[in-house]
């Protein structure tokens, strides 16, 4: 049987998540609309209409959402532009073994297919994935376990045998829910008691899933 896993992309392979935290903030600012640092944190890895529900709680009925999200992706994308995409730490050499051992790799993530195929381009590791699954092509994003259903079923695996690495809240509930086996490598928090009980295991950074996934060979 073969070997599959599969990445959440922001925070998990590249090193964007930081951006996300700091421009909503930034973006809801401008429109009159204070966002807090832990608030900003909920946001993380979350499909679009479970965003627009954390919003709409917040702030209400919120009728500038659009303008502020495309405000908010203004800001990340000069960012980027002046910074340039930066993979996580150990990415390289977790991406290099797996191919080396032949495992399936996919990504399933809250951000569209545009922004993810031009972001692992940049980056140097779009052709290292047989599939890029987004919360877009199905009904409901993080945390509901859709996306990676969906993946599970276009790979044509059992949820049971198939790892996720994500690196926040909202992914590990997602791939949890969908029967996967969850590695967290925690980005801008570290995983409270809640989400601890819901990972296979925890890693310091890429390279060490390299050590897990010998050890379960």
């Amino acid at each position: 049987m073969g070997r599959t896993i599969i990445f959440d992309m922001d925070g998990t392979l590249l090193d964007t998540e930081k951006y996300y935290r700091k421009y909503w903030p930034q973006a809801l600012r401008e429109y009159g609309y204070e966002m807090t640092d832990e608030m900003s944190l909920e946001m993380r890895s979350i499909g679009k209409p479970y965003a627009l529900e954390k919003l709409h709680g917040w702030y209400g009925e919120l009728p500038e959402y659009q303008d502020i999200r495309a405000r908010r992706n203004e800001l990340v994308e000069a960012d980027l532009k002046k910074n340039g995409i930066e993979l996580k730490k150990g990415c390289r050499e977790l991406l290099s073994w797996l191919k080396t051992e032949g495992w399936t790799i996919a990504i399933a993530t809250s951000t569209s297919i545009e922004r993810s195929e031009k972001y692992l381009r940049e980056a140097g590791i779009l052709g290292d994935f047989s599939r890029i699954v987004c919360t877009n092509m199905v009904e409901k994003g993080k945390p509901s376990p859709d996306v990676y259903l969906y993946a599970c079923e276009i790979l044509k695996v059992k949820p049971e045998d198939v790892y996720a690495v994500e690196d926040a809240p909202n992914g590990v509930k997602s791939a949890y829910r969908a029967g996967l086996k969850v590695i967290m490598v925690p980005d801008q928090t570290p995983p409270d008691e809640e989400i601890s009980k819901l990972l296979f295991r925890e890693a310091g950074d890429l390279s060490e899933i390299i050590g897990i996934l010998e050890n379960e060979a």
